[in-house]
C-alpha cells in the first residue's frame, strides 16, 4: 500500500471540521483516504483540541510580496525599486532580505516559513502562571472533581479575587494540550471519561459510539407505573468498572431498591445480554416488567435480551445518569466492597451474591428503614 499521503493544510482543515462535527476516527480516515493510525496520531498530538487558526496582519509582508522581492533580487533591482513596486518602505525590503540570508541567499518560501515561525509568541496559560491556582486545581482533580465543578467552586470560594478563577475549558485544554506545560497528563485519569483525547460535544449525535443503539426505545416512553414506582418489576441496570477492563453488572428494582449483581467476563454486548438474561429469567414473572439502561453499547443487542426475557428495555437520554438514580446510588454503595481501581476478574458470582444479600438485608432510610428484601417480598405477595 505504501506510505499514506501527507495530510496537507486543506486536508487538515477538513479533518478538524469533521472531528468537531462528531465524526469518528474511522469515518474521518475513510473520507480523507487516510489510515486510522495517521488520523489518531494527529489528534493525539493536540489532545483532540483543534489548533487555533493563525492569520497574519496586513502590515507584514505576504508570501506573494516575498516572491516579488525574490524576483527583484534575482534580477538585480535595487531595494528602492523593489519597494516602489510593492508600495512598501525601502527599509522594509532591505531588512527582509538581510534577515533571511542577504541578496545571495534570499528565497521567498524559506523566508515566509521562517517569518511564520518567528511570529509565534506563546502566551503562558493561566494555570502555568498562577502556581497556587494550579495546585488547587490539581488537588481537586485528584479528588475526582470535574473541571466544571472546580470552576464553579473557585468562583464561590474566591468571590472577590478573579485571579483565582479559571474556566472549565481552560482546565480541559491544560490537561489535553500538554505543550501548555501546566497540568500533568496523568490527571486525565481522574476525569469521568478517562480519555486521552478530547471528544467533540457533537460526538453523541453520529458515528458508532455511546448513544447510537439501533431500535433504542427512549425512557420517555416508559410506562407511568415504572416512573412512579407503583408496582414492582421495573429495573435499572448499569456496569461497574474495575481495573484492567473488568466489569460487573448491577440490576436494581425501582420500587424496593433490591439489587442483583452479575459477574461478567467482559463488556461485549453478547456477553452482557446473555448474563443479564440468565439473571432475569430466574425471577418470577411478576418481577419481569422493564429494564432501564444508559446509552452504553454493552446493551446494543437489547432486542435479543427482550426476546429471551420478555422484558422491554428503555434507554436514558445521553449523559443523564440521574434518570437511573436508584442504580447510581446502589453503585456508590457497592464501592464499599469493590473500590475504584480494584481488579474484578477474581470476584466470583458467589461473592457477588453475598454482597447483594448484605445490601438487600440492610435497612434503608428511603424505605422508612425497611430492607429492600422485605419491601420486594411484600410487594410481590400484595400483587398476587
Amino acid at each position: 500500500m505504501g506510505r499514506p499521503p501527507k495530510i496537507t493544510g486543506a486536508l487538515r482543515e477538513e479533518l478538524w471540521r469533521r472531528y468537531k462535527a462528531g465524526e469518528t476516527v474511522f469515518g474521518i480516515g475513510r473520507a480523507l483516504d487516510q489510515r486510522q493510525a495517521t488520523i489518531h496520531r494527529l489528534l493525539q498530538a493536540t489532545g483532540g483540541i483543534a489548533p487555533t487558526h493563525r492569520s497574519r496582519s496586513s502590515r507584514v509582508l505576504s508570501f506573494s510580496e516575498r516572491e516579488e522581492i525574490s524576483r527583484g533580487v534575482a534580477a538585480g533591482y535595487t531595494f528602492r525599486a523593489i519597494a516602489r513596486g510593492l508600495h512598501r518602505a525601502v527599509s522594509t525590503v532591505s531588512q527582509e532580505v538581510a534577515r533571511h540570508g542577504g541578496r545571495p541567499h534570499y528565497r521567498a518560501a524559506p523566508a515566509d516559513s521562517a517569518a511564520w515561525e518567528s511570529a509565534r509568541r506563546p502566551k503562558r496559560c493561566l494555570l502555568a502562571k498562577n502556581l497556587e491556582l494550579r495546585r488547587i486545581v490539581a488537588g481537586k482533580l485528584k479528588q475526582d472533581w470535574s473541571p466544571q465543578q472546580i470552576a464553579s467552586w473557585l468562583r464561590e470560594q474566591y468571590p472577590g479575587n478573579p485571579e483565582m478563577w479559571v474556566s472549565h475549558e481552560t482546565i480541559y485544554r491544560s490537561l489535553f494540550v500538554q505543550a501548555r506545560g501546566a497540568l500533568k497528563k496523568q490527571l486525565t485519569g481522574h476525569l469521568r471519561s478517562r480519555r486521552r483525547i478530547r471528544r467533540s460535544r457533537h460526538a453523541m449525535d453520529c458515528g458508532h459510539h455511546r448513544g447510537e443503539i439501533i431500535g433504542a426505545v427512549s425512557i420517555r416512553e416508559r410506562p407511568a407505573e415504572a416512573n412512579d414506582r407503583a408496582v414492582p418489576g421495573h429495573w435499572e441496570g448499569d456496569l461497574v468498572e474495575g481495573s484492567r477492563g473488568t466489569y460487573i453488572a448491577t440490576l436494581v428494582e425501582r420500587q424496593s431498591r433490591f439489587v442483583i449483581l452479575v459477574k461478567l467476563s467482559d463488556k461485549r454486548t453478547e456477553i452482557v445480554v446473555d448474563a443479564l438474561g440468565k439473571a432475569i429469567r430466574k425471577l418470577p414473572t411478576a418481577l419481569r416488567r422493564s429494564l432501564t439502561w444508559d446509552r452504553g453499547m454493552e446493551l446494543a443487542n437489547h432486542s435479543s435480551f427482550t426476546v429471551a426475557t420478555d422484558v422491554q428495555v428503555y434507554f436514558c437520554d445521553p449523559s443523564s445518569p440521574w434518570q437511573r438514580g436508584s442504580n447510581e446510588n446502589t453503585n456508590g454503595l457497592l464501592r464499599q466492597y469493590y473500590p475504584k481501581g480494584k481488579d474484578l476478574s477474581a470476584v466470583s458470582q458467589a461473592q457477588l451474591d453475598t454482597v447483594a444479600r448484605k445490601l438487600n438485608t440492610r435497612p434503608r432510610e428511603t424505605l422508612n428503614w425497611k430492607t429492600p428484601a422485605y419491601i420486594l417480598e411484600t410487594s410481590v405477595s400484595t400483587t398476587h
